[in-house]
């Protein structure tokens, strides 16, 4: 069984009190030894009001169009307040590894080299 440990901040809603925000720690059990682990190159995300969606896929042919449709494996819809939650922590995670690694390059086009001409 895995933890994972959620950081909330909560306002105090006297004026008078010394500590404007009180730092709270909560621990949430979960049970990821039924889960299963797949790999997607590609996602797309669409929605609604109330909830958005996003999908998942494997990419073939990742540089230029692709040729053929790219398949849709996973399906994920959350509500907007879990996919802020979301934005924050995959927006840490990636501060944190561009910190070690240096910045990711999302533009495919600037990271292929060109082969030498023969």
């Amino acid at each position: 069984m895995a933890e994972h440990v959620e950081k909330e901040t909560a306002e105090e809603t006297k004026p008078a009190a010394p500590q404007a925000q009180v730092q709270q720690q909560m621990q949430v059990e979960v049970d990821d030894s039924h889960v299963t682990a797949s790999y997607a190159n590609f996602c797309r995300v669409t929605g609604s009001p109330e909830e958005l969606i996003i999908d998942f896929g494997l990419n073939p042919q990742p540089v230029g169009v692709p040729k053929n449709p790219i398949g849709v494996t996973q399906r994920v819809i959350v509500n907007y307040y879990t996919a802020k939650r979301l934005l924050h922590a995959l927006g840490l995670s990636v501060q944190r590894h561009e910190a070690v690694f240096g910045v990711l390059e999302t533009d495919i086009q600037k990271r292929v080299k060109p082969m030498p001409q023969r």
